[in-house]
């Protein structure tokens, strides 16, 4: 089938609202292709239905917070002189720091001034369905000189971040962190870190995430990524509106990473081999500092934003105090070093030593780190290569923390059990749950109130940072597992989740490695009427 095929299809089954922008894609239930058992004529809850209205409702409307937001082509300085032309949300990298209380209203426009069809999703937020940002399943794309009017309540504290839902533009400089602070704070410390983690592709030596995903997607060897369709096996609807570049031959040099291994993920670490990695948006060669006094409290809040790289994280001369997992309080346990798959977020509190510190950043298994400082006194600062004794040190794991009890899902059985593999390869390119490529009609029906199980299974020899939409779940399948919306399964390895069915809509579930995803590794959770 077609990519145009497929997005005349997509685009059939739903109707575009008046005034709205958003696509109710398939809400009268005419589309086959539905998932785990769903029947054609079955019904599902449309992002601008009276469910999702009803849920906003009870959400409450806070105190206004307004924020203009720009996309637009930029030159970006990630420091040491190397300048690069992008794209960003304004002309920085991350973009501008969001910042809110829980229970405001986020009232955002975007505007697009890009030469391409734009979104924003807003990670990790339990947010309204026609808010969530995702073109061809709960609104339409935003248009080259277009904008769009983002409102929603913003009902949990926590560490969370924003990105396009289009094409592989995430990994452009289109993101920046959005941070909701608890009106209770129970936490105290004297300053807080944000920390970014980024890959760079984009800009250098010609290189950008399309020419990027272009060449992995004709896999290893000569045809595989052929699946029978125009676009090397990617059928995506509406989704990849990113008007994929052609990619003349010499459009830059190969990024196809070969022989990147790490044990902590299981064997192959990714695909790409990205020439530099950021914190903060800036090199190794020319790091951000954070200055403090000795003896702060400091609450680091970090967040993955890469494309295709696990991070592992440590300060050197500190232990840190791990709070927060995407967003939600655990039980604090103290750790060296962290890892971090993409789209995943930790806050940490340290007690600042006296000097000037490396907070070292490892592309696992990539054999390259990206660097920042922690400053409180006087001294030489570390080199772009220092590797403190931290990261090889204790590292806690998401499946070990324990979530605090505020937060705990209440013990239950589920209602509902949906099993999804995880299939395709890297020689073909063909990433996929249950061996379909994406579409928007394709659903995993659920009903409003249900406590959901999602049990995965990795069948493929590649680790991914599985992200589910609009929710957070319970790792471990049940009520002792911390409370997270994106976590990493390791290859050939099951992972079970649990989530309550509390937020009515069509939810996309996919790996946050944003070329697998583009891949077709995307599916629906969808709530039936």
């Amino acid at each position: 089938m077609s990519a145009q095929h497929t997005r005349r299809a997509v685009l059939g089954a739903g109707i575009a609202l008046a005034g709205t922008g958003v696509l109710t894609a398939c809400s009268g239930g005419t589309s086959g292709g539905t998932a785990s058992g769903a029947k054609t004529g079955d019904r599902f809850v449309s992002p601008d239905g009276k469910e999702v209205a009803a849920a906003e409702a009870e959400r409450g409307s806070g105190p206004v917070r307004k924020v203009s937001l720009t996309a637009t082509p930029a030159r970006l300085d990630l420091g040491g002189g190397r300048t690069v032309g992008s794209w960003a949300y304004g002309d920085r990298l991350p973009g501008a720091e969001v910042r809110v209380t829980a229970g405001d209203t986020l009232a955002l426009t975007l505007a697009n001034h890009l030469p391409q069809p734009t979104s924003l999703h807003w990670h990790g937020l339990a947010l309204r369905n026609d808010m969530d940002g995702v073109p061809g399943l709960t609104q339409r794309n935003i248009a080259p000189g277009a904008d769009f009017a983002y409102r929603f309540a913003v009902p949990h504290p926590g560490t969370y971040w924003f990105h396009p839902h289009s094409g592989v533009q995430q990994d452009r400089g289109l993101y920046a962190p959005l941070i909701v602070e608890d009106p209770r704070e129970p936490l105290s410390y004297d300053s807080e870190w944000v920390v970014v983690l980024d890959d760079w592709v984009d800009g250098v030596d010609g290189s950008t995430p399309d020419a990027v995903l272009a060449e992995l997607s004709k896999g290893m060897g000569e045809g595989e990524g052929d699946s029978g369709s125009d676009n090397g096996g990617m059928d995506h609807g509406e989704h990849d509106m990113s008007q994929m570049s052609a990619r003349a031959e010499g459009d830059g040099p190969s990024r196809m990473m070969m022989g990147a291994t790490s044990e902590l993920l299981g064997g192959d670490a990714g695909d790409v081999a990205y020439p530099y990695y950021l914190v903060n948006g800036r090199t190794p060669q020319s790091p951000s500092s954070f200055t403090a006094r000795p003896g702060d409290r400091i609450r680091l809040r970090l967040i993955n934003a890469g494309g295709d790289t696990a991070f592992r994280v440590a300060l050197g001369g500190h232990r840190m105090t791990v709070t927060h997992t995407d967003g939600f309080p655990v039980r604090h346990t103290t750790t060296d070093a962290l890892l971090l798959g993409m789209g995943e977020r930790y806050d940490v509190l340290v007690t600042a030593g006296d000097g000037v510190f490396p907070l070292t950043v490892l592309a696992e298994g990539k054999k390259a780190s990206a660097l920042a400082l922690l400053r409180t006194g006087s001294g030489a600062a570390p080199t772009a290569s220092v590797r403190p004794k931290e990261l090889d040190g204790k590292l806690v794991t998401a499946d070990r923390l324990v979530p605090d009890e505020s937060v705990a899902l209440a013990a239950r059985t589920p209602d509902r059990t949906i099993r999804i593999a995880l299939t395709g390869s890297m020689a073909a390119y063909d990433w996929a749950f249950d061996k379909k490529p994406y579409r928007a009609d394709q659903r995993h029906p659920v009903e409003a109130g249900e406590r959901v199980r999602l049990e995965f299974h990795n069948t493929t020899s590649m680790w991914h940072p599985l992200h589910l939409h609009g929710h957070t779940f319970a790792l471990a399948g049940g009520a002792a597992g911390a409370r997270k919306d994106t976590a990493v399964i390791l290859p050939k390895r099951p992972l079970t989740v649990d989530f309550d069915a509390d937020n009515p809509g069509l939810w996309m579930l996919h790996c946050h490695n944003v070329y697998h995803a583009e891949a077709g590794m995307m599916t629906v959770i969808g709530y039936r009427r």
